[in-house]
């Protein structure tokens, strides 16, 4: 059975993508800590451990990853691009990129941002063209 992540990338289920080649899928958190929290996964695989990925899959994916953070800051204001990888809530492989103007903006336990869909869709679609720009 597909993983939620698996039926995102492979549009069963929407989402406001950010950015995309043919073994990766990046996009934007529903939940968002912060306004850009993007979401990359390795489309290929429904591993649940980013350190049980073959050594191509993860270079391929940590690759993948810095470039939509450079997109991702390139569309969000933000101090940096800061990086987690838990994986506990879904069972599939998933880096988060979350915009910081301090560290403590990447506290998971704090309350989660309330976004328009619209606002979803502007963010989303200026994180893909500075993407599409690098």
């Amino acid at each position: 059975m597909a993983t939620i992540f698996t039926k995102i990338a492979n549009g069963e289920i929407p989402s406001y993508k950010v950015a995309e080649n043919d073994d990766f899928f990046a996009f934007l958190d529903i939940s968002p800590m912060a306004e850009g929290h993007t979401l990359v996964i390795p489309k290929k695989t429904e591993c649940d451990y980013i350190f049980a990925l073959d050594p191509v899959t993860y270079q391929g994916l940590t690759s993948f990853a810095r470039k939509v953070a450079l997109a991702l800051k390139a569309a969000v204001p933000c101090q940096r691009v800061g990086i987690a990888v838990l994986g506990m809530e879904v069972p599939h492989t998933h880096i988060h990129l979350v915009p910081l103007q301090t560290e403590a903006d990447m506290d998971f336990r704090k309350p989660r941002v309330k976004l328009t869909e619209e606002r979803m869709k502007d963010i989303a679609q200026k994180i893909q063209q500075a993407f599409n720009s690098l």
